[in-house]
């Protein structure tokens, strides 16, 4: 399975349940209404079976009725959820510069996303995108929904929620999406991706589908190069999400934001599996990025790797044969090199709690602590088993 970071639901009920043998009642008082001398023929009829055809023929053309009427209402919300949230829809433009030929054209390149204006004030405009949108480049325009393109400044960006702000000159801008409660969303709701596709030729762009899953968890990897692995929660949604929707909003039939379209599954033979960011997840930390410009987390300070991922070479190790998960320290520095950690180390629980890889431990800093609280960290030197306490830094920015 492998994801690209860009990286129909009926409630037709059956005639039989919707109406059944009312129906049919219905139909033969309507009958009798119009003439009495038609009670022989009407229950002739019925006898014979004719009528009961009868009967669900008119039951089809009520259902039809009804069923197109409720459809054009659902398409009337749908394009009004539209026009609420379209205007504030951007595309994303990073300039990449190569750091071989940073000068000239060809080491030029663009990246190209989406992304959606949800403030404004003192005479900016703040917009949420994608980290992975942003990431590498040197300069960034933002091309709105009239056509205009501005000159856009990187507020923060987070590699491990995979989401960024920038920001705009407000002049002339009037439209911001407001934000939904995705938490309160439940499977089989309408759900609409607005973007840009395949680039600005198809700005504007609107799909529909629907919440396949309120919460998913999915595992991903932080950065476009580093490999570090990590885990996301999402919406599943199977709303169409293609490159250059990244960035842009998953909105509710009410014209509401409830998330930041990031990624899907592209694997052959696999349709309608497109995540987002919830975007009850996203508020705080676009708050903090627009504060501090980062997402402040705790730092041990090593560079950690997965004991169970090496097949051979790990007797310079020299660890007792039961030991065949943990985390092998393969730098130390800052928190962890003043705490006494040193190369080849193996961490094998942090505070009493049993951690296997590299993920457990990040996910348990992140979850756990906070800078400058102490970690009390069980390791294997060769043969020998000990613990230390190590106080926990503010992890750098990238």
């Amino acid at each position: 399975m492998s994801f690209f970071k860009d990286d129909f639901y009926s409630t037709k009920a059956s005639k039989r349940n919707s109406f059944g043998r009312r129906s049919q009642s219905r139909v033969g008082i309507a009958l009798l209404s119009a003439a009495s001398g038609a009670l022989l023929v009407l229950l002739v009829l019925w006898i014979s079976g004719i009528a009961g055809s009868t009967g669900q023929a008119v039951q089809s053309v009520i259902a039809s009725t009804s069923l197109g009427q409720t459809s054009d209402q659902e398409d009337n919300r749908v394009v009004e959820a539209y026009n609420k949230v379209g205007p504030a829809v951007v595309s994303v433009i990073s300039l990449i510069k190569s750091e071989e030929d940073p000068v000239s054209p060809e080491g030029q390149g663009y990246g190209l996303g989406s992304g959606v204006i949800f403030r404004i004030g003192n005479n900016k405009a703040q917009i949420v995108t994608n980290n992975h949108v942003v990431e590498g480049g040197t300069s960034y325009e933002v091309v709105l929904a009239n056509k205009d393109r501005r000159k856009a400044v990187l507020v923060g960006r987070d590699p491990f929620t995979d989401l960024a702000v920038l920001e705009i000159d407000s002049k002339g801008v009037t439209e911001f999406a407001e934000f939904g409660d995705s938490d309160t969303l439940k499977a089989g709701q309408t759900a609409i991706a607005i973007g840009n596709p395949l680039g600005m030729d198809f700005a504007q762009t609107l799909t529909k589908g629907i919440i396949s899953a309120p919460m998913r968890i999915v595992p991903t990897t932080i950065g476009k190069d580093s490999g570090v692995a990590w885990e996301m929660n999402v919406i599943q949604t199977d709303a169409p999400i293609n490159q250059g929707n990244s960035g842009g909003p998953l909105v509710s039939i009410e014209g509401k934001v409830i998330g930041i379209n990031s990624m899907k599954i592209v694997e052959s033979g696999v349709e309608g599996l497109g995540f987002a960011i919830p975007i009850n997840e996203a508020k705080p930390i676009l708050e903090a990025l627009i504060l501090d410009h980062k997402i402040k987390r705790p730092y041990m300070g090593i560079g950690p790797s997965d004991l169970q991922m090496f097949t051979e070479g790990l007797e310079v190790l020299e660890l007792p044969k039961e030991i065949t998960k943990g985390v092998i320290v393969m730098q130390s520095s800052g928190p962890a090199k003043e705490a006494g950690l040193k190369e080849k180390d193996v961490i094998v629980e942090l505070d009493g709690k049993a951690i296997e890889s590299s993920f457990e431990l990040r996910k348990y800093l992140f979850d756990h602590k906070k800078i400058g609280d102490t970690l009390s960290v069980t390791y294997y030197r060769g043969q020998k088993k000990s613990e230390l306490t190590v106080t926990l830094g503010e992890m750098p920015e990238n």
